[in-house]
């Protein structure tokens, strides 16, 4: 609004001293016996030159506070990550599709809670400033039942439940991909699926860049929103997350994104390089990551994008440790 507010104003400003100019050459060329009424009528160039410049410095103002605004709430809505939690380096970013917005339709969160190191990632259908309203409903819901609920699948029904409401009884095709993951003391890993991609593990490599493998431990239910969950909820256990793998999780707009030949972006490739050699640092792989990808698409994205970068930094437990059990029954 503000923009359209903008482009009119300074329409307007130019209209009228085109019109006042047309005038004083005008009277010029057809009234010569009265060459003082040029001066005059060219008087009100400037001053409309002047309010012209007032304005548009107004609302040069006012859309730099409306940015200032929007990227305070975007950022209570999908939080900044800590660079740590309970022994967890992580580092997380999103790419908007919408030009001038930095929150699309894709979420994710990351807790620490008394049932281990929680993360959620999502992607609303849709993408841009329309999905905000879904994102908040589901992220709202995680941070609370995150730490509320016993087990995982407690966590996803809660999710499911918050999203109904959201969505009401008449929400036709809407729905959201949703993946959920624990990670234990030991580097247990286990998750439920609803219609996500499963993320990447990254190995650390002495030399050359980190070899980059994507996991697929389970079933995947269909997106929430579109059907009721079943009694039985398929959790996956992965893998254990050994100290110094990472996991990267994304949304399939990374996989999708493609240039102007129509080529797909090598996510696999670009995670591995993004990685290098060495110890793995999340904030590189995601900020690398991120570059890659705008250089690919030459920065026109035809979907939102976030990734999510998790390394245990954990030492080694020992052989005597065995870890807390948990109930098995996911029934609701």
């Amino acid at each position: 609004m503000i923009g359209t507010r903008a482009v009119c104003g300074r329409r307007l400003g130019l209209a009228l001293t085109g019109v006042w100019l047309l005038c004083a050459v005008v009277w010029q060329r057809y009234c010569p016996h009265h060459p003082l009424l040029v001066p005059l009528l060219a008087a009100p160039v400037p001053v409309l030159a002047y309010a012209y410049r007032g304005r548009r410095s107004r609302l040069v103002r006012e859309l730099e506070r409306a940015r200032e605004v929007a990227v305070a709430a975007q950022e209570v809505v999908l939080r900044p990550l800590p660079p740590r939690l309970d022994g967890i380096e992580m580092a997380g970013g999103a790419l908007s599709a919408s030009r001038g917005a930095a929150l699309g339709g894709d979420l994710y969160e990351v807790l620490a809670t008394a049932h281990g190191v929680r993360a959620v990632i999502g992607d609303v259908r849709g993408h841009g400033l329309a999905a905000i309203g879904t994102v908040a409903a589901v992220l709202g819901s995680f941070r609370e039942a995150a730490h509320e609920e016993a087990e995982l699948a407690g966590v996803l029904r809660r999710l499911d439940r918050a999203l109904r409401r959201h969505f009401g009884d008449d929400h036709g095709e809407e729905f959201v991909t949703v993946l959920l993951l624990e990670i234990g003391p030991g580097g247990e890993l286990t998750a439920l699926n609803c219609g996500h991609p499963w993320p990447y593990r990254l190995y650390e490599q002495p030399v050359g860049p980190a070899l980059a493998r994507q996991i697929t431990p389970g079933d995947v239910l269909p997106p929430l929103g579109l059907f009721p969950l079943p009694a039985e909820l398929p959790l996956a256990h992965c893998t254990a997350l050994g100290p110094g793998d990472a996991l990267v999780l994304y949304t399939d707009g990374a996989e999708d994104a493609r240039d102007a030949h129509g080529t797909f972006f090598p996510l696999r490739h670009a995670l591995g390089e993004a990685a290098g050699s060495g110890p793995i640092i999340p904030a590189a792989v995601v900020a690398a990551v991120r570059a890659a990808l705008l250089r690919h698409t030459g920065g026109r994205l035809a979907d939102d994008i976030a990734l999510v970068a998790l390394r245990n930094d954990r030492c080694p437990l020992p052989a005597s440790f065995t870890p807390r059990v948990k109930r098995t029954s996911l029934r609701s």
